[in-house]
């Protein structure tokens, strides 16, 4: 894990201090609103329905165990004692007081946490794999990129105040985990056939209001120019991108409108005049990052427990935990153990004060002291033995974090809706509560497979519904909730944008709904191996909307 410099922790402890003059000016009366709100966004304090809300940078999703304690601890002192993890690796507090917030920000320093551009018009927290360093599918560890790259782009003078918010991610593994392609801009790093280590470089993409996949401008990028090139980007979208209309402002709009080749052309071209200044890394550049992400000492028999065995043919539970929640560890003898915030009851990425701490104890634990939160708004124990992976379990099912439906249809990505933003305009987790309950059973779960449902309470699409398997929008029809659903979207290596089914459904409605479409997929399926994805792209829309709107009608 990155350790802060003096430099670094100088340049937090000096931004706290000004904000708490700020907010206390403001407070005073001394400082207009419309100056105060540019300067709240820029520390992640947002006004929501009914209290301020604080967005705190998770780089590239790894939280260390004392940065843990010291959420639960803002939580149960400052907020109404629990959290919301967001498809940005971020964490949400829904229920500071405005004047505790400078509080709050000191607090983080502490620990190397700050709220620095995790809003407004600039380059915002830096995506990556959950599985950073460990998967077994990737060819180097991404997050010293993402590191060096996040050091660049904070507070950067030329970009501080951008047409519109910008949003990076990197992924190293075959198969993309950190959506990619639904960034501004998308970082693969690969080899090349020289076995030269450098990126293909994506751009254009985004969701929201005009979702959008990213295009490749260019096949490989040499390892040296990540930063010069993406400053490239970064100047030609400056210049270019709409300021007048907030709607259209985005990079993915401006890629659109002057074409792919012609976006590519221009980057080019402001990158030949830039790509051999201070920007280009060196190899003591990449040398001096990567030495904060070595690997653990990990324990060389490992893998010759044989009480794991023991356990799976003995606890019918335990067993069931491991076939959705572990995943392949590079190193044998060890698994990412994810912990699931999709319970029955809660909020989807909701987390407690008391499961921080807990969660916090078990990284200690487990998992060298270090926990990933991932864009599903789960989080990993990335380095845990064979050996412990029952205890874990335990401790996992003691504090309700243990639901064993990683992938499945309840593992469901939600915004908070309508029940916190001022933007949104349907709930969003009571209708996740409603599937939940509709589809509990866990057996029924494994029969339908791998799913991704998707669900946004407006059109920002903080809840990435529009590369769901199913997606789910809420809009508002003269006051009251009704429900877009879409169908066959991708944020993985076959990206793609669901496809509108048709009318919007009421709130009434749609957990049926879902259920159709479920029952639908389980009919046309070619076999119990065939995805809910592979089955809507074979057979296209036709069934699904014949059953949806043919139920849906019935029942009204």
């Amino acid at each position: 894990m990155y350790q802060y410099d003096e430099y670094d922790q100088k340049l937090v402890d000096e931004r706290v201090a000004q904000f708490r003059d700020q907010t206390r000016r403001f407070l005073a009366g001394e400082l207009p609103d419309d100056e105060y709100r540019m300067l709240r966004l820029r520390n992640g304090l947002y006004v929501q329905r009914f209290a301020p809300m604080l967005r705190i940078a998770i780089p590239y999703g790894l939280l260390a165990a004392k940065q843990l304690r010291m959420l639960g601890h803002i939580a149960r002192t400052y907020d109404k004692g629990y959290g919301h993890l967001t498809t940005r690796q971020n964490i949400q507090f829904n229920w500071p007081t405005l004047e505790s917030v400078p509080d709050i920000l000191a607090d983080l320093a502490t620990v190397q946490m700050h709220a620095i551009q995790t809003s407004g018009n600039c380059i915002r927290n830096f995506t990556s794999d959950h599985l950073a360093g460990v998967a077994a599918d990737e060819l180097v560890d991404p997050r010293p990129y993402c590191e060096i790259a996040r050091q660049w782009a904070t507070l950067h003078p030329e970009f501080n105040w951008l047409p519109r918010k910008f949003k990076i991610a990197m992924s190293s593994s075959t198969t993309d985990r950190a959506a990619t392609r639904v960034h501004d801009i998308g970082v693969h790093i690969i080899k090349n056939e020289a076995g030269e280590l450098g990126y293909t470089i994506y751009v254009g993409g985004g969701l929201g209001r005009t979702p959008i996949i990213g295009v490749k401008i260019r096949d490989f990028l040499p390892e040296a120019d990540l930063l010069s090139y993406c400053e490239a980007v970064l100047r030609v979208y400056n210049r270019l991108g709409r300021r007048d209309n907030i709607y259209k402002a985005r990079i993915k709009i401006l890629v659109k409108e002057t074409g792919p080749a012609k976006f590519a052309e221009m980057v080019e071209a402001e990158w030949a005049q830039i790509k051999d200044s201070y920007l280009k890394l060196t190899q003591a550049d990449l040398d001096r990052v990567k030495k904060y992400f070595s690997s653990p000492t990990y324990a060389a028999d490992a893998a010759s427990d044989s009480s794991y065995a023991q356990r799976l043919a003995s606890n019918g539970s335990f067993a069931a935990w491991t076939r959705r929640n572990l995943k392949a560890h590079r190193v044998p003898g060890y698994s990412a153990v994810f912990a699931s915030l999709k319970a029955k009851g809660v909020a989807p990425g909701d987390i407690d004060a008391a499961q921080l701490d807990a969660v916090a104890d078990l990284a200690d634990r487990y998992s060298f002291g270090e926990v990933r939160v991932t864009h599903t708004q789960n989080l990993v124990f990335a380095d845990v033995q064979q050996k412990d992976l029952y205890p874990l379990w335990q401790a996992l099912t003691g504090i309700g974090l243990a639901t064993p439906n990683i992938g499945l249809l309840t593992d469901v990505i939600c915004c908070p809706g309508l029940d916190f933003c001022s933007l949104s305009n349907a709930s969003s987790i009571a209708v996740a509560e409603e599937i939940f309950e509709r589809f509990e059973n866990l057996d029924d779960q494994h029969d339908i497979g791998e799913m991704k449902l998707n669900m946004s309470g407006c059109m920002n699409g903080c809840g990435h519904h529009s590369v769901g398997h199913i997606g789910i929008l809420g809009v508002d029809k003269k006051g009251e909730e009704w429900y877009q659903i879409t169908l066959g979207g991708s944020s993985s290596n076959d990206a793609s944008l669901g496809d509108r089914t048709g009318p919007s459904v009421s709130r009434a409605d749609i957990a049926n709904a879902v259920q159709n479409l479920i029952e639908t997929y389980l009919e046309a399926r070619s076999g119990e191996d065939e995805s809910f994805l592979d089955c809507y792209r074979r057979v296209g829309m036709a069934p699904f909307k014949t059953r949806l709107y043919a139920k849906v009608e019935a029942e009204a």
